[in-house]
């Protein structure tokens, strides 16, 4: 008997762009806080400039913490509250490799990724980088994490 098809619903581009949002100031928060520690650390000894060394790696920053995020999880944190996740093209989770893949284009190239996959995959709904990754951006049944039908849990308090 063969398995019946899997549904996956597609993210809308206000999820996704809603949970990039969220993304990008939650990690530009946190390098934002090392650049400031940088610049007090700076003041304290007696350095003229007031550059930091974070200036530049917020690119760095959001494809290291998409590619651990996204590769373990399949989940950001902005996905997470938007209640959507990074999935190959079944519906499977994705490894690191893959998920860097996926994050270069919007760490990196955001503006080129999101115009050649609206232009080249619109009906699709990716960006360049999905594509080149293989991966898809899906909406998550809230009742995912339910517990499953066909087993019965004992647990310690009904023995």
């Amino acid at each position: 008997m063969a398995d019946t098809p899997r549904t996956l619903h597609i993210a809308s581009w206000d999820d996704r762009f809603l949970a990039w949002l969220v993304d990008v100031i939650l990690v530009g928060a946190i390098l934002a806080g090392f650049g400031e520690v940088a610049n007090v650390f700076s003041l304290l000894t007696g350095s003229l400039s007031v550059t930091t060394p974070f200036a530049g790696l917020n690119g760095l920053g959001l494809f290291v913490y998409w590619t651990a995020l996204e590769g373990y999880h399949g989940q950001s944190a902005g996905k997470m509250v938007m209640n959507i996740a990074v999935t190959d093209e079944r519906g499977d989770p994705i490894d690191y490799v893959t998920a860097a893949i996926e994050s270069f284009g919007k760490a990196f190239l955001l503006p080129l990724d999101l115009i050649i996959g609206w232009l080249a995959y619109e009906e699709e709904g990716l960006r360049l980088f999905n594509e080149l990754s293989s991966t898809i951006v899906v909406e998550i049944d809230e009742d995912a994490d339910s517990l499953p039908e066909d087993v019965e849990y004992v647990y310690p308090s009904d023995r």
